[in-house]
Formats: structure tokens, C-alpha cells, sequence
């Protein structure tokens, strides 16, 4: 049986008295709200906008969820050219699974900055996503880590790792959406 990596510490104990942390805080919530609302919306060109160009977009297995891609069998592994192919094929007729598009409703909760360094920022999020296909809705749940960093004044994503906590994608077959 896989272990469960350990949970993330968080950047500081209780909540974040500072008004640097708060902001932080918000931004942080911001963006990943932002980015939930434009992957709803299929806005796929404007959510490979909130990334670096040396981003990496990770879903490990579910069976095991503390899978490294260098060493691990991952269901994605995508540098930001594989993020971007991965748009033009979704936008396209060539995404059977997904032409016509599915509907799907992000929800992400319990954001959390877990460190910052300088402009490195890591955070942490609960995120629940319903896909809604042929009169059938499915959901994937799980938490996001990701590692943003601040580019020209604004936070951006460099990193994100979905990890789900499916025991299996039976129900579902196949990750045909962006998480």
C-alpha cells in the first residue's frame, strides 16, 4: 500500500496577522479562482496565459499519489509546450471526448500559502470538479500544490500537481479535462 505523503505545514502558524500575509493570501485565492472560472468557461488560451514559460502541470496516478514523473507512471507530465498542444487539441474536433465540450464546475476551498521565498510562492488547495457529459456528471476531487511566482507584479502559475483522491478513474474511464 502506497504511503500518504505528509500534509502541508502551513506558511504560518494560525491565521495570517500581517497585512503582507493577507494579501498574499488573497492573491493567491484570486488566482486559482481565476483560473477555475477560465477552465468552466473553456477559456483555455487565457488559463495557458496564467502560466510561466517553464511551467509544469502534473496528475499523478491514484494509486499512487506521491508519484514522481521522472521515475513514476503520472496520467499527465506536461511542460508548457505539452500544456499548450494539449489546448490546441481540446479546442479542436480531434478531443473526441471532449468535442463538444463537456460543462464542468470548479470549486476550490481551504487555499492555503504553505511558503515564500522571496518570489516563490507555494500553496495548497482543496478542489472538487464536476464534469457534466452526456446527461452523466462525474466528479474528480482532490487538493492542488502549486508553486506560483511573481512575473512583472503579478503572481503566475509555474507549477501545479492535481492530486486525486479516486481510488481508481473506473467511474470514469479516462481524464479528458484540465484539472
Amino acid at each position: 500500500m502506497a504511503t500518504r505523503p505528509a500534509p502541508a505545514r502551513p506558511f504560518a502558524a494560525g491565521l495570517p496577522a500581517d497585512p503582507a500575509s493577507l494579501l498574499l493570501q488573497h492573491e493567491v485565492e484570486q488566482l486559482l479562482y481565476l483560473e477555475a472560472r477560465l477552465l468552466d468557461d473553456w477559456d483555455l488560451d487565457a488559463w495557458l496565459a496564467l502560466y510561466t514559460p517553464d511551467a509544469r502541470y502534473v496528475v499523478p496516478t491514484t494509486d499512487l499519489p506521491e508519484g514522481d514523473p521522472r521515475s513514476d507512471l503520472v496520467f499527465i507530465d506536461d511542460d508548457r509546450d505539452r500544456m499548450a498542444a494539449r489546448v490546441v487539441r481540446l479546442q479542436g474536433r480531434h478531443a473526441h471526448r471532449e468535442y463538444p465540450w463537456s460543462r464542468t464546475r470548479r470549486f476550490v476551498s481551504n487555499v492555503m500559502v504553505t511558503a515564500a521565498d522571496g518570489d516563490e510562492i507555494e500553496a495548497t488547495a482543496a478542489v472538487a470538479v464536476w464534469r457534466f457529459r452526456g446527461g452523466e456528471s462525474a466528479p474528480f476531487v482532490g487538493r492542488c500544490d502549486v508553486r506560483l511566482r511573481r512575473v512583472d507584479g503579478r503572481l503566475r502559475l509555474c507549477r501545479k500537481r492535481a492530486v486525486l483522491d479516486h481510488e481508481a478513474l473506473s467511474d470514469h474511464g479516462a481524464l479528458s479535462i484540465i484539472l
